[in-house]
C-alpha cells in the first residue's frame, strides 16, 4: 500500500514502514530508543519489530499492564521515572507498540518528558490502526473520565503493519470495525456501504478498507487539527459511547471494549439524529440492526441511565456545561454542537434496549 502523507508526518504500511523507520533513526542521531509495550504486545509483537530495526543504538523496553484502566497519570509517572533512571534525554526516541491505550499514553509520555521527545506509533489493533494512532491526540483518563488530560502533537511517523491483526481475538477485531463504520457514517457513504456486510470480508478487502478509513480521518484532521469545528465530527457516537464505556469500565463482567461502547453510542446518537435532524428512519433502523448484529446487544439497565448521563457532563465537546452532540443529517453528512434534552436521551436508551 502506498504511504499516506499528512501535513507533518507520514503513515507507512508494512515493510515500507520499517525501511522508513531505519532511515529516520539513521538520519536523526538519536541517543537511545525506548519501545513501549503492554503485556500483550511484548509477547506477540515486539520480536518482529526488533528484527526489523537496524541500529547499534541502545534499545530499552518499557512495559505497562494492558487495559484501559491503566491509562492514567500513575502509569505515566512510573514511565517518566523509568525513562529518567535509564538515562533518556531529549535526543531519545520512543516507539509506541500497541493498541489505543499504548499509543495514546505513550505519545503523552513522550510529549511531556523533558518538554518533548520524538515518538513513533506502531498500532497493533485494528482500532488503533484506523483511529487512535492517527491525528496527533495523546492523553490519559482522569479516574473514569476518558481522555481528560492530554495534548495534540503528531508523531514522527505511523507504521501500520497489518500482520499484527493475526494476533487479535475476533472481539478485538470487531472493536476496530466500529470506528471504520463511524468514518463512513460521518463522511463517506461509499466506505459505509463497503462495510455493511462484514461476513463477506476477506483479508485483502480489510487492507483496502483500513487504507480508506485512514484517508477519511486524515482528510478531516488536516482541515481542523485542533478540533475547533470539522474534527468534532469524528466524535459521532462518542458522547454517549464514552460515557457508557466509562460507566462499565470497572464492572468486571460487564466491561466493554471501546468499539463496543461506541457502537451503542452510534445507535443512540442516530436515534437523536432522527428526532432532531430528521435523519431517515429507515437508515436509523438499518444502522441499529447492523451494529447489533456485529457487536451484540448488551442491554442497559434503566437504573443506570442517570449515572451515564451524568458522566457525559465531562465530555470535552461541551460548552458552558451544556452537553453537545455530533448528529447525522444523512449518511456521510453530519452536524456538530447539537443539544438534546435528558428526556430524549432516555428515549434513545429505550430505543436501543428494545
Amino acid at each position: 500500500m502506498t504511504s499516506i502523507p499528512t501535513q507533518d508526518y507520514s503513515i507507512h504500511f508494512n515493510t515500507t514502514g520499517y525501511s522508513k523507520l531505519n532511515e529516520l533513526i539513521k538520519n536523526n542521531d538519536y541517543s537511545s530508543i525506548f519501545i513501549l509495550v503492554d503485556s500483550n504486545t511484548n509477547a506477540n509483537c515486539l520480536t518482529p519489530v526488533l528484527q526489523h530495526i537496524e541500529t547499534d543504538i541502545r534499545i530499552e523496553i518499557l512495559e505497562i499492564e494492558s487495559g484501559e484502566k491503566h491509562k492514567n497519570l500513575d502509569t505515566c509517572a512510573s514511565l517518566w521515572s523509568a525513562l529518567s533512571e535509564l538515562g533518556a534525554d531529549r535526543k531519545s526516541l520512543m516507539i509506541n507498540l500497541g493498541g489505543g491505550v499504548v499509543t495514546d499514553l505513550g505519545g503523552f509520555v513522550a510529549c511531556c518528558y523533558q518538554r518533548g521527545i520524538d515518538f513513533i506509533n506502531i498500532p497493533t489493533t485494528l482500532l488503533s490502526m484506523v483511529d487512535a494512532s492517527i491525528g496527533g491526540k495523546n492523553g490519559v483518563d482522569l479516574g473514569l473520565l476518558k481522555n481528560q488530560i492530554g495534548v495534540i502533537k503528531t508523531p514522527k511517523m505511523v507504521i501500520v503493519d497489518t500482520s499484527f491483526l493475526n494476533t487479535l481475538s475476533s472481539r478485538e477485531m470487531r472493536s476496530g470495525l466500529a470506528e471504520m463504520i463511524k468514518h463512513g457514517l460521518i463522511a463517506n457513504p461509499n466506505h459505509y456501504n463497503d462495510l455493511k456486510d462484514l461476513s463477506k470480508l476477506t483479508l485483502e478487502d480489510l487492507d483496502t478498507l483500513i487504507y480508506d478509513s485512514i484517508l477519511v480521518k486524515k482528510h478531516i484532521v488536516e482541515q481542523d487539527p485542533t478540533e475547533q469545528n470539522l474534527r468534532k465530527t469524528l466524535n459521532f457516537g462518542h458522547t454517549l459511547g464514552h460515557a457508557i464505556e466509562s460507566f462499565y469500565l470497572n464492572k468486571k463482567d460487564q466491561a466493554l471494549l471501546h468499539g463496543e461502547a461506541i457502537a451503542i453510542g452510534m445507535i443512540l446518537e442516530s436515534y437523536l439524529s432522527s428526532k432532531l435532524l430528521n435523519f431517515d428512519t429507515d437508515n436509523l433502523n438499518k444502522i441499529k440492526s447492523q451494529l447489533i448484529n456485529t457487536f451484540g446487544h448488551p442491554k442497559i439497565n434503566p437504573e443506570n441511565y442517570d449515572s451515564i448521563i451524568d458522566l457525559m457532563k465531562h465530555d470535552k465537546k461541551n460548552q458552558n456545561g451544556i452537553i453537545k452532540f455530533v448528529l447525522l443529517k444523512d449518511i456521510g453528512n453530519c452536524a456538530i454542537n447539537k443539544e438534546a434534552s435528558k428526556e430524549l436521551i432516555i428515549k434513545s436508551f429505550e430505543f436501543y434496549n428494545n
